[in-house]
């Protein structure tokens, strides 16, 4: 292909002061929001003309785009939620380009659908997100996502009729949605709407918990819970079917959070703080009585399961399940019963195990293969968990809690033969000898060096657990290897692993990622020049800035809705609630260490760079698409080579929850295809 000419872009230098350090920033107008901005809505259009030009011409990327389809040709479903006699769960069928919430009278009886967001929006980017059903099974409460914005409208439906209520409630953000036990309302949580014209750069702030009665004005709804002193806090209110209390989490935005009740027993409502710290995190399982279950990191690095008793006037943990002794991190519990039935993730994939309210061990659950799995949903008789694995769809699993036996309750029909396929987990050794997980998909038959993509996030304590992916299939089934490195940043060996690769200790997600692109090369599984890098938001920081400290090792870098500009990534909309991942740039510490990172401030004059597809949305009001768009016009401004540095800005979308199928498949054909070109990757004979 011939060498690209960007458009030109605009260099207007802001120079800032830092702890005696000077920064330029030549590109911060591109910040403005493109509808208010005419400068930068020419830009983007601008150089979604050159992108598409070269995107448009690759070759395989119509193959790509079919194949994609075909492969996701086929239904989804979630765990059910059971209230009363009807089981609700959520399914998206084939191609659909959203979810659809169903319900079934009866755990294998007919279903019906009762929310069928096709009908909200022509584009299809108007998604069903959060919903909640009433104790009795009369109501569900509901989230609507209007093109991949955070912000939901909330409604509610008559599931006997079918039809909604006059009820309507704005500016829920990061919410959760709990009913009351006598299902007159429910809680949310809410914050103020910015101003027009300014939602990408307002932060987050003033986040609070609210309770709705059903047939009444927003305007009335009753303030439950707030905390106007720490305006930065973010309060998610819950409660488990059938339970007493409200829990609400209070989090600056990391995984470890204090906790408030709510008993709602009481006439009065009032709040009770029983965790007044943020040290550890704290889950709430269920109840007994006035005693709480939870799961907590207090005193358990890989998590353990205490009781509080709330009569008590300072509760203290009350062990009941200590912190596994063979390593194992746990994952999540159910209480179904008197039963706990508790995942665990070793070395990345899932055990669960069955134990009595006083912490007796009471055997484990029969797993249909190797993967990852979780309950979500049980009671006394009966439980649901998902199962999947790289080779093995998403599917759902009835379990009997008396006699044991696993059926299944979804299971998939698929549109690939996955006998084909190859799964495999290695581990190799980063910089200062850490050993580090990875996992490898290829076909059976490719046994020698192949064009690679290698995914990463590395960040939240969030594990990248083995699971069912048939976009990435797509590539595999070309003959490319998938690989998913387990870098530290992750939660795969609980909260030590995690602040391995946090605030000053990030450096090591980079070299772990670093060192899976060496290992990677060194055996023989990946070709010397076709090797490319993916990973979405914190995994899209991963990839910018690995890029920036060794541009030789890759030939493609697909950073995705990336962090790029760590200096002011606080300064907008919900970035302020990263700073205990990243650290604050307002503090020396934490500023020296971003900056030796930062991958919009790090990029390297002079280098021979890999081929760069950006991508991101314009309503994503997370990482918003400034980060990409000063990132990118940096790198066209630097001499880095021939090999192009393009951005792929979607409309309508945000940072990838919600976002249609139809948009899904059109990405992901564009970025496989531009891979496929830059590694080598030699395209099949269509069929």
């Amino acid at each position: 292909m011939r060498k690209i000419t960007y458009p030109p872009t605009e260099r207007i230098d802001v120079t800032e002061e830092h702890f005696g350090r000077t920064v330029v920033d030549s590109y911060r107008w591109l910040e403005n929001d493109a509808p208010d901005d005419r400068a930068v809505a020419a830009w983007i259009e601008a150089q979604t003309a050159v992108t598409r030009k070269h995107l448009d011409a690759l070759p395989g990327r119509e193959h790509f785009r079919k194949r994609i389809a075909q492969l996701l040709d086929y239904d989804r479903y979630t765990v059910p939620r059971k209230r009363g006699d009807r089981y609700f769960f959520n399914v998206i069928k084939g191609n659909e380009n959203q979810l659809s919430l169903y319900v079934r009278d009866g755990v294998f009886g007919e279903s019906r659908v009762l929310i069928d967001p096709k009908t909200w929006s022509e584009d299809g980017a108007d998604a069903l997100t959060d919903w909640s059903v009433s104790d009795d099974a009369r109501y569900v409460a509901f989230g609507v996502q209007e093109g991949g914005t955070d912000w939901r409208t909330i409604k509610v439906l008559d599931v006997e009729s079918g039809k909604e209520l006059g009820d309507a409630l704005d500016g829920a953000r990061f919410t959760r949605l709990a009913w009351a036990p006598d299902g007159s309302g429910f809680f949310y949580s809410r914050m103020p709407r910015p101003a027009k014209g300014s939602s990408k750069g307002s932060v987050v702030a003033n986040h609070a918990v609210y309770f709705h009665k059903l047939g009444t004005g927003q305007a009335e709804d009753r303030l439950i819970y707030s905390t106007p002193d720490r305006p930065e806090l973010l309060h998610g209110a819950d409660r488990v079917s059938g339970g007493r209390y409200l829990t609400i989490s209070s989090t600056p935005g990391t995984s470890e959070s204090a906790l408030t009740v709510v008993d709602l027993e009481a006439s009065d409502w009032t709040p009770r703080t029983v965790v007044a710290d943020m040290d550890s995190a704290w889950s709430v399982i269920g109840n007994s009585g006035s005693t709480l279950i939870l799961t907590t990191t207090h005193g358990a690095e890989r998590v353990r399961i205490v009781s509080l008793d709330l009569s008590e006037e300072n509760p203290e943990p009350k062990e009941i399940v200590a912190e596994a002794a063979d390593g194992a991190v746990l994952d999540a519990v159910v209480l179904a019963g008197d039963t706990l039935l508790a995942s665990y993730q070793i070395d990345v994939n899932t055990e669960i195990r069955r134990f009595t309210l006083d912490g007796k061990p009471d055997g484990t659950v029969d797993l249909p293969g190797v993967g990852s799995a979780r309950f979500l949903e049980g009671d006394a008789k009966e439980a649901f968990f998902v199962f999947t694995s790289h080779d093995a769809p998403i599917a759902i699993y009835h379990y009997d809690l008396a006699s044991k036996a696993v059926t299944p309750w979804a299971e998939p029909k698929l549109p690939i033969d996955l006998d084909s396929i190859h799964v495999e987990q290695r581990f190799y050794r980063s910089k200062d000898g850490t050993e580090v997980p990875l996992f490898l998909i290829r076909r059976k038959d490719v046994t020698s060096a192949a064009p690679t993509l290698l995914y990463g996030y590395g960040g939240f304590g969030i594990s990248q657990i083995p699971i069912y992916n048939p976009i990435q299939l797509a590539w595999v089934e070309q003959g490319g290897v998938l690989a998913v490195a387990n870098i530290r940043g992750g939660g795969e060996y609980g909260r030590a692993w995690h602040r391995a690769g946090q605030l000053e200790n990030k450096q090591n997600s980079f070299d772990d990622f670093i060192a899976a692109t060496e290992f990677l090369k060194r055996t023989g599984i990946t070709s010397q020049d076709g090797l490319a890098i993916q990973g979405e938001s914190n995994g899209g920081l991963l990839v910018s800035a690995v890029t920036n400290q060794r541009p030789e090792l890759f030939d493609v870098a697909l950073p995705g809705v990336a962090v790029t500009d760590m200096l002011r990534y606080d300064q907008f909309t919900g970035g302020g609630l990263w700073k205990g991942e990243f650290g604050s740039p307002s503090e020396e510490r934490h500023f020296r260490n971003l900056m030796t990172y930062s991958p919009y401030h790090t990029i390297r004059q002079g280098s021979d760079y890999p081929a760069i597809l950006a991508t991101t949305a314009d309503a994503d009001d997370r990482v918003v698409p400034a980060h990409t768009f000063k990132y990118i016009a940096a790198l066209q401004a630097a001499d880095l080579g021939e090999k192009p540095r393009l951005v792929r800005t979607d409309t309508r979308a945000g940072h990838g929850a919600g976002m249609p199928i139809d948009k899904v498949i059109a990405q992901h054909a564009d970025m496989w295809a531009f891979a496929a070109y830059w590694t080598g990757l030699k395209m099949l004979p269509t069929k």
